[in-house]
């Protein structure tokens, strides 16, 4: 279970980190073009979902591995499938209704839930 643990949420960190940066660092020009949503939302609040998503990234990573506050793991993941369930509500009630890459999100953080409760 330990090495699918980390397999799982090493994947999924990875994704978070990077699209969590993308929102932090760019402007909305730069991410329409693959985040057809961001002109529904206000820009402090594309940064703070920028910023949640990089700090749910960490909290999969380095409780497990420094051993300090292991709950957090979960935590985050449990954070990540509320947030992926948001997601899918925001692109069936807009233009954009591709929601596989929010599926498997959703599925991968409900999977990486139940390996950090697992171990």
């Amino acid at each position: 279970m330990n090495i699918a643990y980390w397999l799982v949420a090493g994947l999924l960190a990875l994704f978070y980190f990077y699209a969590g940066t993308l929102k932090v660092v760019r402007g909305r020009d730069q991410l329409r073009s693959t985040m057809a949503w961001v002109d529904r939302i206000q820009l402090p609040a594309l940064r703070a979902l920028g910023t949640v998503e990089i700090l749910g990234a960490t909290g999969l990573l380095l409780p497990p591995l420094t051993g300090i506050a292991p709950s957090l793991a979960p935590a985050a993941a449990v954070g990540f499938v509320l947030l992926q369930t948001g997601a899918i509500a925001v692109h069936l009630t807009g233009e954009d209704r591709r929601v596989a890459l929010n599926v498997g999100l959703l599925a991968t953080a409900a999977v990486t839930v139940w390996l950090a409760t697992s171990m």
